[in-house]
């Protein structure tokens, strides 16, 4: 069992930075990969970034491609979710996942049901 706990969500303006972190407790070892997903009303739940375990190899979607960062302190067994120049429509609920099936090498690291465990979610709000 895997338990993460996101922070650091907000309201920013348009252009801002926000820094999400995911900490994560419980059999931590077994994780291959960490992801961030979001969430918009009415909207499904879609991929922003991953970062596998084993080499820090990195994912991200093409709408957050040069804006975000994601990091992982493995001593902290935290991963953290840089957000530059941010944009109106990337405020949703931001989800962390972990899976522990899954090396996540290219597109099964973007889809939903490859992670295992989720946080509780926090919510981003950007301002035009």
């Amino acid at each position: 069992q895997v338990l993460l706990v996101e922070s650091g969500g907000g309201l920013v303006q348009a252009g801002g930075s926000l820094r999400l972190s995911c900490a994560a407790s419980g059999h931590t070892a077994s994780t291959q990969a960490m992801g961030w997903f979001r969430q918009a009303p009415g909207k499904l739940r879609e991929f922003v970034a991953a970062i596998r375990s084993s080499d820090g190899g990195t994912h991200f979607s093409d709408s957050v491609k040069g804006r975000f960062i994601i990091s992982r302190d493995n001593a902290e067994n935290t991963v953290y979710l840089q957000m530059n120049r941010l944009k109106p429509e990337d405020t949703a609920v931001y989800y962390c996942a972990a899976t522990t099936s899954t090396y996540c090498s290219s597109s099964e690291c973007y889809d939903v049901s490859t992670y295992d465990y989720w946080g509780q979610g926090t919510q981003v709000t950007v301002s035009s």
